[in-house]
């Protein structure tokens, strides 16, 4: 009688194996969670969480980079044959302006200009600038709008010329309506988590 208990335990341990072992295999099978329609998988989601989203920056907002504040005193909203991005004119606590670009192409890249005030260049395939060499990348005309103080009327169309070099630095020219003339400004690309923003009114 023993016996008879113990074989029918021992099949009942064994088919209880048999069937954990089979639910563990069928969820190593399962495919792996798919996004919800209309999300990017590769999207900064979690990182603009907690740093903020520089798509939504605006006038009055602040922003911070590796660690030094700077406010957000003027935005140029640009558009060319359907693509939009936009640029920042930033002002740190010294005073200092520089402008910051925000792209999706097709993932974030920010870009933190300072403009040349004495430097001339002319456009071409390339440009020879303080012992670096930039190659052209792209060019054309957009129509802008301006919000809040960026020393520019409040819409009209920008002409421009982009550079990169092979260290991630950045050169653009840009002129503004029909003069003619170039602006020049030195940009050095931005990790995402170098730049943490705060929305006006926060």
């Amino acid at each position: 009688m023993v016996d008879a208990l113990v074989v029918v335990l021992l099949v009942l341990v064994l088919v209880a194996l048999v069937v954990v072992g089979v639910l563990l295999a069928r969820r190593g099978w399962a495919k792996p969670a798919e996004p919800a329609p209309g999300t990017d998988p590769f999207g900064s989601a979690d990182v603009d969480a907690v740093r903020g989203d520089p798509r939504e920056l605006a006038p009055g907002a602040l922003v911070e980079i590796r660690g030094e504040s700077y406010g957000v005193r003027g935005t140029l909203r640009l558009t060319e044959d359907g693509w939009s991005w936009t640029e920042h004119l930033l002002e740190n606590a010294a005073g200092r302006r520089f402008w910051l670009s925000v792209e999706e192409d097709p993932e974030l890249e920010l870009v933190l200009f300072t403009a040349l005030s004495d430097v001339t260049v002319t456009p071409g395939k390339t440009i020879e600038l303080d012992g670096r060499s930039y190659r052209h990348q792209e060019s054309g005309t957009a129509t802008f709008t301006a919000e809040g103080t960026t020393g520019l009327d409040s819409g009209g169309t920008v002409h421009y010329q982009d550079y990169a070099a092979g260290d991630d630095a950045r050169l653009s020219l840009e002129s503004y309506g029909e003069s003619g003339k170039w602006e020049v400004s030195r940009g050095e690309v931005l990790s995402r988590y170098e730049v943490r923003t705060y929305p006006a009114g926060n």
